[in-house]
């Protein structure tokens, strides 16, 4: 059963940008296309780098430490050098905050 979390206010995500928020102990990158939000496991598949501190070029996000891609929309991979998919979480817009989904 999952239990949504206000992680953050719209405001503080700009389109076109990331953040790295905690839900329930866990770091989780929240990235807003188009004023849209899409939130995914903070840690890249193939070393661990900080997703949420990549570049987002449309839904795809870019590892800052190996270039690794995935489409934020749903955490699959789309270029290597990862070769898994990673955990997304279901959010949504209440008001003026951001809220997360956590399983």
């Amino acid at each position: 059963m999952s239990q949504y979390r206000r992680v953050a206010s719209v405001d503080a995500i700009p389109a076109g940008k990331g953040a790295v928020v905690e839900v329930g102990g866990k770091k989780v990158a929240v990235f807003n296309v188009e004023g849209r939000f899409y939130a995914l496991d903070n840690l890249c598949s193939h070393r661990g780098g900080p997703l949420g501190e990549g570049s987002l070029r449309g839904k795809r996000v870019n590892c800052p430490w190996h270039g690794a891609q995935f489409d934020v929309t749903n955490g699959q991979v789309l270029s290597f050098p990862a070769t898994e998919g990673i955990a997304s979480y279901s959010t949504t817009v209440e008001g003026d905050g951001i809220w997360v989904a956590i399983y």
